[in-house]
């Protein structure tokens, strides 16, 4: 019918009929007659509206079928003119899916997550009705530089109550609060869990206070193609479960020279001890067992002091800061020391044996009864609180404070 209102038409013109000349030469001709023309004309229009009405949907897909290196930073979007989208699925060769919303008049649909680089996608789409269909397949481009983050406690460990989440990144990340949302820590069970930034590679999670006992833990990594600083993406997406044991605090009064240990609540043990002289100090404060070794060598050069010792059996060590600071058994001290006076260059001391295999010694006793993330106090040192940032150590500061460092 198209066809045929449009050649009426030309014939008309070609005669030297515009519909203005008609109404120019009749202007004066008598109501009637001009209805007759305008009813003319509107018979006339139905025909163009049923052209536009029957033109079929059209499908478009992006990123476009077909592209190599497509963004995965944008979304993906699906668009119908000339009707209304029925279903869209995109599919990656991973296994993965992206969901999507439509607008109100479903004439566009948009994924609400963006989709993984290195990816190829299909992407199926059908109008309503089943009047057009779309398939497209397209790929996202690898990322060029990348960072991930290193994790601590071990998936699948038991750790003590102090045990933080830490993360250090392979990269600096300029873009904290990306990165900071991409990762959850939850907790069964629930407790509020806040990330601290410590500097531009690490940051760690905790509660207000240490982990109940018997907690099981969730760290939820998305960091896959998250920007953390200008063109560098993260690469992981992973989730991992780490649990809370017993709870053990030891406390080190290095005035009286005594570590009581309380283990659930209940004393359990009472130690004789040796912390850092006068000239070398032991920090004080709240310090979690981040490493623990039956025998290590100890260099005081490692530590800024020079050749002052080189011990290379240091029995039933578990470090507390990373500047150096352990807890360890001592074989080399005479037993009048422990319990007696300080002596040592900031470590604490337990008696030890030689070897490390003596099961009556103080040293092996409470390495044999600590594990990670157990939680050793120092009071009446002498020195300062030690830096939150020196080991897994943010439990020195308040809840307040330790808020105040997330970017969220």
């Amino acid at each position: 019918m198209g066809v045929s209102h449009i050649s009426n038409r030309s014939e008309q013109q070609s005669r030297g009929w515009s519909r203005r000349g008609v109404l120019t030469v009749l202007g004066v001709v008598p109501a009637a007659v001009l209805t007759g023309c305008s009813g003319s004309a509107d018979a006339s229009e139905p025909g163009t509206a049923t052209t536009a009405s029957t033109l079929p949907p059209t499908i478009t897909v992006t990123p476009a079928d077909g592209t190599k290196k497509a963004a995965f930073t944008t979304p993906v979007e699906v668009t119908v003119t000339d009707g209304t989208l029925a279903s869209v699925e995109v599919t990656g060769n991973d296994g993965s899916t992206l969901a999507g919303t439509y607008n109100d008049t479903r004439t566009k649909w948009i994924s609400k997550e963006n989709p993984y680089s290195g990816t190829k996608y299909t992407v199926t789409a059908e109008a309503e009705g089943g009047a057009a269909t779309k398939t497209a397949t397209f790929t996202t481009r690898s990322p060029g530089e990348t960072f991930v983050g290193y994790f601590i406690p071990e998936a699948g460990s038991t750790s003590g109550v102090g045990m933080p989440v830490s993360i250090n990144f392979t990269h600096a990340v300029t873009d904290r609060a990306a990165v900071e949302k991409a990762i959850t820590v939850t907790a069964e069970p629930a407790v509020e869990v806040v990330g601290h930034w410590f500097s531009d590679t690490r940051l760690d999670f905790r509660p207000e206070s240490y982990w109940a006992a018997g907690t099981t833990v969730t760290l939820g990594l998305r960091l896959k193609d998250v920007e953390g600083a200008d063109g560098v993406h993260g690469v992981q997406s992973k989730d991992v479960t780490f649990h809370i044991g017993r709870e053990q605090i030891s406390t080190v009064d290095l005035d009286s020279k005594v570590m009581t240990v309380v283990r659930d609540g209940q004393t359990v043990a009472g130690y004789p001890v040796t912390g850092g002289d006068a000239d070398h100090t032991t920090w004080s404060g709240i310090m979690v067992i981040s490493e623990r070794f039956k025998e290590t060598r100890m260099e005081s050069s490692t530590v800024g002091l020079g050749d002052e010792y080189d011990i290379s059996d240091v029995p039933h060590a578990q470090r507390l800061t990373t500047s150096g600071t352990f807890i360890h058994g001592n074989y080399w001290a005479s037993t009048s020391v422990f319990g007696g006076e300080n002596t040592s260059h900031g470590c604490i001391g337990l008696h030890d044996a030689k070897g490390a295999g003596d099961k009556s010694v103080d040293g092996y006793k409470f390495y044999d009864s600590s594990m990670l993330g157990d939680v050793v106090v120092v009071t009446n040192s002498g020195e300062e609180t030690v830096d939150p940032a020196n080991g897994l150590n943010g439990w020195n500061l308040s809840w307040a404070e330790w808020r105040a460092g997330s970017a969220l």
